[in-house]
């Protein structure tokens, strides 16, 4: 019993780590550090480093800029589009210290694993965001914000203190990700035939031919 609370643990906070990386990096690493370095719980030696005060003090100060661009219409799409290149990486490497000092092969499973997911929710995330910003109001916006917020806190806590919980739940988010996934798409796709529509000049109308003209209907 005690070895599967083990590995229940091991394995969700991998899973955590890097699906909260691919929404909200920034938070994520804030909220493990703070966790570890006020004793609340202990992460494992890869990701200790996560409790330093320099990198508390970073991660509290990008989470902040993050908490602002993510309000804006657009500014948001653009910082996702940007963080493609770092979230997804930085879940990997979450995912991988989470492992723990494991066999390098199962780490390497594991940051595999962890970029996969990491990929997934951050183009869940990503696609969304970019579907609610051709609404013209903003309130829809600072709403699902706020709610990737309370999601990734409340997510890792829930992963650190009630893992079990957390790969069920977690598993049912993955379902509903996958399914989600192909409607963003097509929504967006949907967006950009818009768009060209507009940006394509339009035809100019045949020449009438003058060999008609006065011709008896």
């Amino acid at each position: 019993m005690e070895q599967l609370a083990e590995i229940s643990g091991i394995l969700a906070l991998t899973l955590g780590a890097a699906w909260a990386s691919g929404i909200n990096l920034y938070a994520a690493a804030l909220v493990l550090g703070l966790m570890h370095s006020t004793g609340y719980v202990t992460l494992p030696p890869d990701l200790q480093l996560l409790a330093s005060p320099m990198v508390i003090a970073g991660a509290a100060l990008m989470y902040f800029i993050e908490f602002i661009a993510d309000k804006i219409p657009g500014v948001d799409s653009l910082w996702d589009a940007l963080h493609t290149f770092i979230r997804i990486p930085a879940g990997a490497l979450l995912a991988a210290g989470a492992a723990g000092e494991m066999d390098p092969g199962l780490q390497l499973a594991a940051g595999t694993l962890g970029g996969g997911l990491a990929a997934l929710s951050h183009a869940t995330k990503a696609g969304g965001r970019m579907l609610i910003n051709t609404s013209p109001e903003p309130v829809t916006n600072w709403l699902a914000s706020f709610g990737e917020d309370v999601v990734v806190v409340l997510g890792l806590w829930t992963a650190l203190t009630h893992p079990l919980v957390f790969i069920i739940l977690l598993a049912l988010m993955i379902g509903a990700m996958l399914w989600l996934l192909p409607r963003i798409w097509r929504g967006i796709k949907l967006i950009f035939k818009k768009l060209a529509g507009l940006l394509r000049p339009a035809k100019p109308a045949p020449p009438s031919n003058p060999d008609n003209q006065g011709a008896p209907p």
